[in-house]
């Protein structure tokens, strides 16, 4: 295994990562761009091989603002870009906590191109003159090139920072190498205080490089759960979608028991992707006027060009949850408190299982919040199956008037009452956070009967 420390460079200018329609100073952070190269092993089989990357910094632009931790995010390429897919859909809360937030293009495909769900929108091809220095070996090395850049954070290498906290996260296909990271690597490579695993599948990512997105991949039907002797605590977030055979293997088939240093939540209500990954998250700065932020989120059965015979998922379950999983790991990490545990979602004894729902079609059990126990609609983490990309963004089906009169007697007024007190129970529960629920309560006021 390669020892060596990589060699780490400041870029000037301004980085090529999609982070969203706003003005990343009007969090209060800014962005700074490395190269990184050096020589990573690969585990199946035994090599090495030289490998530039690169890595950017967000971080609050008035260093008092820092908390002192990192997190590390391993960028996802399912689109043929690196997207920061946890950044985008926790950054409100990442933001106003202040963490440092380092974003690594771990895999090959967002830096050279490659096989994605949408056409190749890489480093390489979208900025050539920029990054026509970066090279990746292939996803075999994307392991260890992931560790190399967590002991440079962790060593205060990486634009000044010195962590006193470092933790690693990743989205759907990242979550699936962060699935093999935890099992496989972290053992022996001990970078990371903990993990966030945000929409993982039932099966992991391959140590030997081969494409999540080969559908011919032997891998895609081994159930391959968390290893039962966690070093770190690790908090995995999953939605419906996750959880059953939408063309993936489903979650469900690698349940295993919360543990020492593992919780599992599971989000009734939610999809894979869903309003707030292609319409919210690029405006939410924290200061979108409430109309606009009520427009974003409104039903919509138009995807990336295409009309669906279906919504698809609107609900705002899925944002709330991620950010009060990142402020739960990140406190479980510092204080040694475990995050909450929470039921599973309720599942049939057929063959293949569903999901069990109530009168209304909405999911029974899981991490309970307000827009499932006071719902104005039945949102779901099934969507069309036609491909990957739209099975992923689930539905949702608005409740016609006699429905909500039949719910809500009370009109408005009885609505807001009862999504109050499901709301502060799930504050309580510590699956929402004190610091979305006055907004929380606003949308409730501008979208309830």
């Amino acid at each position: 295994m390669p020892t060596t420390d990589p060699v780490i460079t400041a870029v000037s200018g301004q980085p090529n990562l999609l982070l969203g329609a706003y003005d990343l100073a009007t969090l209060g952070y800014r962005a700074d761009e490395f190269f990184v190269s050096g020589t990573a092993a690969s585990y199946a089989p035994p090599d090495s091989a030289d490998y530039v990357t690169r890595v950017v910094v967000l971080r609050p632009v008035d260093d008092a603002a820092w908390n002192g931790t990192a997190i590390v995010e391993w960028l996802n390429v399912s689109g043929g870009i690196d997207a920061p897919a946890v950044w985008f859909m926790a950054h409100r809360e990442i933001a106003r906590s202040g963490y440092a937030y380092v974003v690594v293009s771990a895999q090959r495909v967002g830096i050279e191109g490659g096989l994605s769900l949408v056409g190749d929108a890489s480093l390489k091809t979208l900025d050539p003159q920029r990054y026509s220095d970066l090279s990746h070996p292939g996803d075999a090395y994307a392991y260890d090139i992931f560790t190399q850049v967590g002991r440079a954070v962790r060593a205060g290498r990486v634009d000044g920072l010195a962590p006193a906290v470092v933790l690693a996260a990743g989205e759907s296909q990242s979550a699936t190498f962060l699935t093999t990271y935890v099992n496989e690597v972290d053992p022996a490579a001990a970078v990371f205080d903990g993990f966030l695993i945000h929409s993982r599948f039932g099966s992991a990512a391959p140590l030997d490089g081969t494409s999540l997105l080969d559908e011919a991949g032997s891998f895609h039907s081994v159930a391959v759960p968390f290893r039962a002797d966690l070093r770190v605590p690790v908090l995995a977030v999953i939605t419906e979608t996750d959880l059953l055979d939408a063309r993936l293997l489903g979650y469900r088939h690698a349940r295993v028991p919360d543990a020492e240093h593992l919780r599992v939540w599971e989000i009734p209500g939610s999809a894979h992707a869903d309003n707030y990954t292609i319409r919210v998250g690029f405006i939410d700065n924290g200061a979108v006027p409430l109309e606009q932020l009520v427009v974003a989120y409104a039903p919509t059965n138009e995807l990336m060009g295409q009309q669906l015979p279906h919504f698809i998922n609107f609900a705002p379950q899925h944002h709330y949850v991620l950010q009060a999983a990142v402020a739960q790991l990140h406190d479980w990490v510092r204080t040694g408190r475990p995050a909450p545990s929470a039921p599973r979602i309720d599942l049939t004894d057929t063959d293949p299982a569903e999901i069990v729902l109530d009168a209304h079609g909405v999911a029974t059990g899981g991490v309970r919040t307000p827009w499932v126990d006071v719902p104005t609609a039945r949102t779901s983490g099934a969507g069309s199956d036609d491909n990957v990309l739209l099975a992923i963004f689930g539905s949702g089906e608005p409740f016609d008037a006699a429905t909500l009169a039949e719910l809500y007697p009370g009109g408005g007024a009885d609505y807001l009452e009862r999504f109050t007190a499901a709301l502060d129970a799930a504050i309580a529960a510590g699956v929402l956070l004190a610091a979305d629920r006055a907004e929380i309560l606003e949308l409730a006021e501008a979208t309830g009967p």
